[in-house]
């Protein structure tokens, strides 16, 4: 089986275009609960492997990335349920970061749980994507969150320059929806799955969370090294960008994710910060994020 999986990935390896996109790392683990057998295992550790090709040996863009430039991310697959071989149900859970400029620091962009992650897998079988055609569930969902990491990081390096990538994840939601499979349809129980997560995105509603993406990081991140006063003034005002988007979505998972994102750095970057500026902060998350006041009052002595 290792041979078999080995050489696969080697195949794959060759055959696709040698700079791609994304330094994603992939773990595969189960619920606490949930009994399985040294094969089972042998499967995830196999699965592991072929996911970890697909997502960094598939070219994503038409763009050129050196090594250094490649966008770390990673996607842990909990499996929670088994109901027959070679069927699996469970979660996934999402990360993706961007280096600060003139500095060794990683922002998060992305940290998304999906609970609508159901798939099937044999043994030995490579998986890959195929543009405007679904060919089944986790090549889908993989792609999809491709493209949707790269959405977040290129709308932070220029203004709405992820459009392109948001395009493509809408795209696989429509190839989705005649699937049978969970977390693809605007229907379905809560609007915390793939088809609302790319949908909100893209709504003039939520046009200025966008723009704070971008503000967020190249006026404010970006600039801390070089006038940390200036850089934090230029948080505030990518952050109060989100005020008309609460208006009119209040607790939209969108933006309580960013946000969410951003909680622990923005604590430490107000660390030695005046009560005055920790004080307007902490009043414009709250305003932000009011289920999560008690976090950000955190920031404060």
């Amino acid at each position: 089986m290792k041979r078999s999986i080995l050489c696969m990935v080697f195949c794959l390896a060759l055959a696709l275009f040698n700079a791609q996109e994304l330094n994603c790392k992939i773990s595969i683990i189960k619920e606490a609960s949930l009994e399985v057998n040294s094969t089972e295992l042998e499967i995830f550790k196999e699965l592991e492997l072929v996911l970890t090709e697909l997502m960094n040996n598939t070219q994503w863009t038409k763009d050129q990335f050196t090594t250094e430039e490649r966008i770390n991310c990673s996607m842990q697959l909990q499996i929670n349920k088994i109901p027959s071989a070679g069927t699996y149900v469970g979660a996934l859970q999402i990360q993706a970061t961007r280096p600060v400029f003139n500095s060794n620091y990683n922002t998060l962009l992305l940290n998304w749980r999906d609970e609508d992650l159901a798939f099937t897998y044999s043994r030995n079988t490579l998986i890959t994507y195929s543009p405007n055609q679904f060919r089944d569930n986790l090549s889908s969902i993989m792609a999809y969150y491709a493209y949707f990491i790269l959405g977040m990081d290129y709308d932070s390096f220029s203004l709405k320059g992820g459009t392109k990538f948001f395009n493509e994840c809408q795209q696989i939601v429509s190839n989705a929806q005649n699937s049978g499979a969970p977390g693809w349809k605007s229907n379905e129980q809560g609007k915390r799955n793939r088809f609302w997560l790319v949908d909100n995105i893209m709504q003039v509603a939520f046009e200025p969370l966008r723009d704070c993406n971008y503000a967020y990081h190249r006026n404010g991140m970006d600039q801390m090294y070089e006038d940390k006063v200036k850089g934090k003034k230029a948080l505030y005002d990518a952050l109060s960008k989100l005020n008309p988007v609460v208006q009119v979505r209040p607790n939209s998972p969108n933006v309580v994710n960013f946000l969410l994102c951003k909680r622990d750095e923005l604590k430490s970057i107000l660390s030695d910060s005046e009560v005055k500026e920790k004080t307007d902060f902490v009043t414009l998350l709250k305003r932000l994020d009011p289920s999560n006041s008690s976090k950000y009052q955190e920031i404060l002595p």
